[in-house]
């Protein structure tokens, strides 16, 4: 009776202090939770894959949406259905948002995407001809740096060249009467044969194997194009967003930038 006795306050103990230990485990583990963040394929969502182990530590789950068009994650971010994107630029965000009556806010200052002007019919700046057609993106925002760019390399003249939103209106002076067509700005990698020569993103040159030093002419590193990380404005001071920051602007992001895409990309942060 006593040996039973002596067997049963033995297996009640190790229950007990089994259950303790079982509690304190599940109080330890962290919760993981889910951040959805809307990216254009190259190199945003190249990028973005380079932080999940990190987000990992930290408890949050990194699921990347891609999207090849530059309307869409804004307005899923809008919506809900996104927690963040990261495809765009700021003064694109601005535009956006004016035009859209969007609430969206750059939390963090990433990179900037040279933007160039690239030909498959000539190989020099001093070949483009008279008449000659160059396609440029047709969304507003791009559609004005390109422009610009035309413009800074002495190919236009616009009216006023400060002007991110300007038009084939805004130009006064065009000396080789070059005709400008505007086509969505994803589709120019795939129909540049068709033009004499077309301004593209880096984030769609990229892909479709141009590198800067195959640029015709290509924007400065002064840039104001600055690729950010972009949330809803009531979403600015989420814990997890923070996070997310901060992962996406350290050291192992920055040489990830460096070494991935030689020049390509200049992180500024």
């Amino acid at each position: 009776m006593k040996r039973h006795y002596i067997l049963a306050c033995v297996a009640s103990a190790f229950m007990l202090f089994s259950g303790c230990g079982e509690g304190t485990q599940n109080e330890t583990k962290k919760e993981t939770l889910e951040l959805k963040v809307g990216a254009t394929p190259v190199p945003h969502a190249q990028i973005l894959e380079v932080i999940k182990e990190d987000l990992q530590k930290e408890g949050i789950r990194l699921n990347i949406v891609e999207f090849s068009d530059y309307v869409t994650p804004n307005l899923s971010l809008n919506d809900g259905s996104l927690d963040a994107n990261f495809f765009q630029h700021k003064p694109y965000l601005y535009a956006m948002n004016k035009e859209r009556k969007l609430d969206l806010v750059a939390v963090a200052d990433i990179h900037i995407e040279p933007m160039g002007l690239y030909s498959t019919k000539i190989h020099d700046i001093a070949d483009l001809g008279q008449n000659n057609t160059i396609a440029i993106p047709n969304d507003p925002t791009n559609g004005g740096r390109a422009l610009i760019l035309l413009h800074n390399k002495g190919l236009i003249t616009l009216k006023d060249p400060s002007n991110l939103a300007s038009t084939e209106a805004d130009i006064i002076d065009n000396p080789k009467d070059l005709k400008i067509v505007s086509v969505e700005a994803a589709l120019l990698p795939r129909i540049i044969k068709e033009y004499d020569a077309a301004v593209i993103n880096s984030n769609f040159a990229i892909p479709a194997g141009f590198t800067s030093k195959d640029a015709l002419i290509i924007e400065d590193r002064s840039s104001p194009y600055i690729n950010v990380l972009v949330v809803k404005a009531n979403n600015v001071d989420n814990p997890h967003i923070l996070t997310l920051k901060k992962v996406l602007q350290s050291p192992k992001v920055k040489e990830f930038i460096e070494q991935t895409y030689n020049g390509e990309l200049v992180p500024v942060f």
